[in-house]
């Protein structure tokens, strides 16, 4: 019952007349009218409010100022009594006869200083916008004040409290001024508050200039430069600003400027400060103090210049409120007149225009009813074109109802034939049936289209992966218990290559061309399809034995082999010359039909793992050898799986020595697993059998918890081989990282949860990369980027294996190269000459050096002389248990290190 109310009242809302129509969208401008009228009065309202707010900015902006003078006035006595304290720094500073003297009139200048500073904070009144930072600052001043009276910190450390809380205040008070500056204020206004800011900062400058003098004079040392660039730079910046009163906007305050830093104490002080500048140490502090008073009196000029130039900002936005207040009344007036004379015409239009569509409503219904009555012509011309449209539909009715009729017999050849109605309405049917029939035609089309798409390869046209592995299932079900099914599963050597120098066109050029390639070397009916990337596989049907499957595996290595002229993106031959690629290929066979398609790729692809790992370029058949060698890998990864879990396996540390003294630089931190029932398994054997799965990143995962937590225990406990505390720095722990580690997304996450339950600091912790990963993976730079970013570091392991460029360095993510042993142990003066250069290129880029596996004492001897920074080997050390690690000490090696 209530929903059919509802739509009661919908239906008549539609259907009331057009005149109630028309009154509301009248009424809707009207409003809106009214909404922009009283949106521009209140944008006058707040041009007022602005003005106030303005004003008061600058009040609080210059008692900001005045606390900031006050604060710098504390800091020469500060530093005076400071000084006095000692007799020492009195007799360097220049007070060796009157330091008792001194120091008692610094005590009371200090007094007198702080009662200054105190009434500049009664008189901020709490309402101010300055009174927040004026507690914060109160707050700081209290610690700064407390600092000094303790007499415990250095002239220089007062010196720099001061100064901080002085710059402090200062950004406060360029803050309000810039919140004045961004209210919206009007040309001359902000131009006004612009020379407060200039002003402003002129007396800063000025407030400090005696007093980093002063700093400047009475420290030695290191802290004495440091002093000394900073009083250079105030006084410098001083006169520059001193010389800028043309960029005052008016000229009351540029003579009022030139006056204030053109007397007689703002001369003296210039003139002795710019000897001290020039030939520092010529004034004596006594000397410096005795221009404190000429300071002061600037500093009184200059404040009196501030308050001027505040005064003028205040007017300019007085006045500005006054002219807001103005246009705010002739604005409300106008708005009231046009509110008016919108609704007297609106009234008239309105009534003129509901008559016209009135008429033209009635006639509409009739001819709705059937009647082909005359429709009139009246109103504005819009209205005139709808009535003379209407009477030539009436007119094309009957025309328009036959083709209807041919449409709904589905006769779409008639329809298209039909002529269409010489009337607008006519020919848009006609077009209507025309485009219809046209898009039927065209999603049949379209699937047939969409049926090829999603079984094939885009760019090789080949069948995709989905595609072929249903042709393998539809030939496995189809050979039977007696027949079998060969497959060959192709993997390019040498693809990324391509890619990498040739650019990534050159690169689907080549896969296109070994698409035709393959398809050349096989029978009709044998199924040739692209898995993804350089990857392919050839179904071979009716197999009668392996050797034909690898005859024809040699025949798709050697058209693979044979040179491709590729072309890059703008047309010339890539590198200049013909690209080369290989293949290696796995071959599987399924007989009787019993194997799934999956699981025949799967035997494929170990195959072609297999060519791979034995040189590429060859072929390789899944064999009983291989079944078994897999079934022992998934066995020793089941077993290793569990060791993890059951807790046997364990990490060794392997020491790495400081080669400029011998100290403890850090560990490797290696895994060893004491399978039960086995014994001691080789970590090649372990660790290649992980990296074939994503078993390598669960065990790169306990290796780095385990190594950071012992780490963080180490240096609480602080075992006899690690440095003094504070005696140098602390050593760090490396861990090895596979690359299928590297590319896993969760290996940040993996570091950070290790040093978070570790609680061990990233600095201390090092990550290990081969070279050859950085090699055949380039994303991998991107991640090794991103884990420098958290603050742990990088080295590059079996440095001189990859090939990597030397010029590469530069853009190497990483802290630290690790030239491999094989380099280290060598005679061969080359590959000795390639560590010194190693060496030199690393320091060159800001890298440090590990030399693995030494052995011998002159190796060591050799190393250190060519400048590495560290080193590791049985020499060193071998591998320990964390306990006897903890114990480790540099064996006796004679001159060797230290």
């Amino acid at each position: 019952m209530e929903r059919t109310t509802d739509r009661a009242l919908v239906r008549r809302l539609r259907e009331r007349p057009v005149w109630q129509h028309l009154a509301a969208l009248v009424v809707v401008p009207l409003l809106a009218t009214g909404a922009v009228a009283t949106a521009s009065v209140a944008d006058r309202t707040r041009e007022l409010q602005v003005a106030g707010q303005a004003g008061s900015l600058m009040r609080a902006a210059t008692e900001l100022d005045a606390l900031r003078r006050a604060v710098d006035s504390e800091l020469l006595p500060t530093l005076t009594r400071n000084v006095t304290r000692d007799r020492v720094d009195s007799a360097a500073a220049g007070f060796g006869r009157d330091r008792a003297q001194t120091y008692l009139e610094a005590v009371n200048r200090v007094q007198l200083a702080r009662q200054v500073t105190d009434r500049a904070v009664s008189r901020i009144p709490a309402g101010s916008p300055a009174a927040t930072r004026t507690a914060m600052a109160v707050e700081r001043l209290r610690t700064v004040r407390s600092a000094a009276d303790q007499g415990t910190s250095s002239t220089d450390a007062l010196a720099g409290l001061y100064l901080d809380l002085s710059d402090w205040l200062a950004h406060a008070e360029v803050e309000v001024i810039t919140r004045t500056t961004a209210t919206g204020l009007s040309e001359r206004s902000a131009l006004a508050v612009s020379d407060v800011t200039l002003v402003a900062e002129l007396t800063r400058q000025a407030s400090r200039e005696v007093p980093v003098t002063f700093t400047a004079r009475v420290l030695t040392g290191s802290a004495q430069v440091r002093a000394r660039q900073r009083s250079a730079h105030v006084v410098g910046t001083y006169r520059e600003l001193a010389g800028g009163a043309a960029g005052l906007s008016t000229a009351q305050l540029r003579l009022h400027w030139a006056q204030a830093t053109g007397s007689a104490s703002a001369q003296l002080l210039t003139q002795a400060l710019s000897v001290e500048t020039i030939a520092p140490g010529r004034l004596s502090g006594p000397r410096l103090l005795e221009l404190s008073a000429a300071s002061a009196q600037r500093d009184r000029d200059l404040a009196a210049l501030l308050g001027s130039a505040v005064d003028t900002a205040v007017t300019a936005i007085d006045e500005e409120r006054e002219s807001a207040a103005a246009r705010l009344h002739a604005t409300t007036l106008l708005y009231l007149l046009v509110l008016a004379g919108a609704l007297a015409a609106a009234f008239a239009q309105g009534r003129w225009l509901a008559r016209a569509l009135w008429r033209l409503a009635e006639a509409a219904r009739r001819v709705g009813r059937g009647e082909l009555v005359e429709v009139p012509e009246s109103g504005p011309g819009e209205i005139r074109t709808a009535g003379r449209t209407l009477a030539g539909a009436v007119a094309g009715l009957r025309q328009v109802q036959e083709q209807a009729d041919a449409l709904a017999r589905g006769d779409l050849a008639a329809a298209l034939r039909a002529q269409p109605v010489h009337s607008p309405l006519g020919e848009v049917v006609h077009g209507s049936v025309q485009q219809l029939v046209r898009a039927v035609q065209q999603r049949d089309e379209l699937q047939t289209e969409l049926a090829h798409q999603a079984a094939h390869d885009p760019l090789t046209g080949l069948p995709n992966r989905a595609a072929a592995l249903r042709s393998l299932a539809h030939a496995l079900h189809r050979a039977g218990p007696d027949g079998a099914t060969g497959l060959l599963f192709v993997d390019l050597d040498g693809f990324k290559a391509v890619n990498d120098t040739a650019g990534h066109a050159a690169g689907d050029e080549v896969l296109r061309e070994v698409s035709q390639r393959l398809r050349v070397c096989v029978r009709d009916g044998d199924v040739v399809g692209r898995l993804g990337g350089d990857e392919f596989v050839v179904l071979v049907r009716d197999v009668t034995d392996e050797a034909s499957l690898v005859d024809l595996g040699e025949r798709v290595v050697a058209a693979v082999r044979r040179p491709l002229e590729v072309r890059a993106e703008h047309g010339t031959v890539a590198a200049g010359r013909a690209v080369r690629i290989g293949a290696s290929v796995g071959v599987a066979v399924a007989r009787g039909g019993g194997e799934g398609a999956e699981a025949l790729l799967a035997e494929a692809d170990s195959a072609v793992y297999r060519a791979k790992s034995r040189g590429r370029g060859r072929v390789e058949v899944f064999d009983d050898a291989l079944r078994a060698e897999l079934a022992a890998r998934s066995d020793l990864q089941s077993a290793l799986r569990d060791g993890l879990r059951r807790g046997e396996l364990t990490l060794h540390y392997q020491p790495v020595v400081d080669l400029a003294d011998g100290s403890l630089a850090g560990y490797e931190a290696l895994a060893r697993w004491d399978r039960p029932g086995v014994g001691p398994v080789r970590p090649d054997v372990f660790v290649s059998a992980a990296e074939t799965s994503s078993l390598v990143c669960d065990l790169g995962r306990w290796v780095l918890h385990e190594a950071t937590a012992q780490l963080a225990r180490w240096r609480t406990e602080r075992p006899r081989a690690w440095p003094a505390a504070g005696g140098g720095p602390e050593p760090t722990v490396a861990v090895n990282v596979s690359g299928r580690h590297l590319a896993d997304p969760r290996l940040l996450e993996d570091v950070a949860d290790a040093l978070a339950a570790s609680g061990l600091p990233p600095h201390l912790l090092v990550l290990e990369i081969t070279e050859t990963v950085l090699v055949d993976d380039p994303s991998a730079t991107v991640r090794l980027q991103q884990l420098r970013a958290t603050g742990v570091a990088v080295a590059i392991d079996d440095f001189g294996t990859g090939y990597t460029s030397i010029g590469q360095l530069p853009t190497t993510p990483a802290d630290t190269l690790k030239i491999d042993r094989s380099f280290v142990a060598s005679d061969d003066p080359g590959r000795r000459g390639l560590v010194v250069l190693t060496v030199q290129a690393a320091h060159t880029f800001g890298l440090r050096v590990v030399a693995e596996g030494v052995e011998e004492p002159e190796q060591l001897r050799w190393l250190r002389e060519q400048g590495c920074d560290t080193a590791q080997g049985y020499l060193l050390g071998r591998p320990l248990p964390a306990v006897e690690a903890a114990a480790w000490a540099l064996p006796a090696l004679g001159t060797a290190v230290v």
